[in-house]
């Protein structure tokens, strides 16, 4: 089983190595982190260096894909014309196509989400219906058909979890939940909108509008507008 994790300028790191912590014990897989060229890929802090380990090239046809969000470079990603056009055409052949946090809205650009419910982070959550996606702003994990979609950041291990149970069982499942010991218990019950209180949810919106603020959005938010616009075009009869 070969298993793509997609990498990309500003993406989250937890998105993609919470769930590399769980994928990695399916047993004989082939796990790569993927992006246009194998080398460094700076994560949405500035600090943290992650690696892709192949290109899209040499990648075009794994059992599972992978797409991570981001706080700050998440628009860029869905005006990435290459890693879209590579989304599509693994997604033809691929076992499970998955998403963490605002990776789906990536998902949502390259009309994979069309029809289909899906959950993302909650301050990405109003986005899903530009894509044709049905929101679902209470579930942690999303499985509709071979899509499944998670939740902000965290929930990613959630998802990786589920996806090893589909291919080894529930048995293998709980047994890597007990290697990697998770058993959140945090010392809050504020992790989600429904959960925290008023002044604690205007602070998170405030923090993440301006983490989100990244200026190269600004060019690539038009972007994504005028090749939807172009698709939809070009489609018609």
């Amino acid at each position: 089983m070969q298993i793509a994790i997609v990498l990309y300028p500003g993406l989250t790191a937890l998105d993609a190595l919470g769930p590399y912590e769980v994928l990695r014990f399916i047993p004989g897989c082939d796990l790569r982190f993927v992006s246009h060229r194998p080398g460094p890929v700076v994560a949405d802090s500035g600090v943290l260096v992650t690696g892709a380990t192949h290109s899209f090239e040499e990648t075009p046809s794994p059992d599972i894909v992978l797409v991570p969000g981001s706080q700050a470079n998440t628009p860029s990603a869905m005006a990435d014309g290459k890693l879209l056009k590579w989304l599509q055409n693994a997604h033809k052949t691929s076992q499970y196509t998955t998403s963490v946090c605002s990776g789906a809205l990536i998902l949502g650009a390259a009309e994979i989400l069309r029809g289909h419910p899906a959950t993302t982070h909650w301050f990405a959550q109003k986005h899903l219906t530009s894509f044709g996606a049905q929101p679902r702003p209470h579930d942690r994990v999303v499985t509709s058909g071979k899509i499944m979609t998670a939740a902000g950041v965290s929930a990613g291990i959630d998802l990786a979890l589920a996806l090893v149970d589909k291919h080894c069982g529930r048995q293998w499942a709980e047994t890597v939940q007990l290697i990697i010991e998770y058993d959140p218990q945090p010392p809050f019950d504020s992790g989600h909108m429904s959960k925290a209180t008023e002044e604690v949810r205007k602070l998170a919106q405030r923090e993440m509008a301006k983490r989100s603020g990244n200026i190269r959005n600004l060019a690539a938010v038009p972007k994504i507008l005028w090749q939807r616009a172009l698709n939809k075009a070009r489609s018609k009869k």
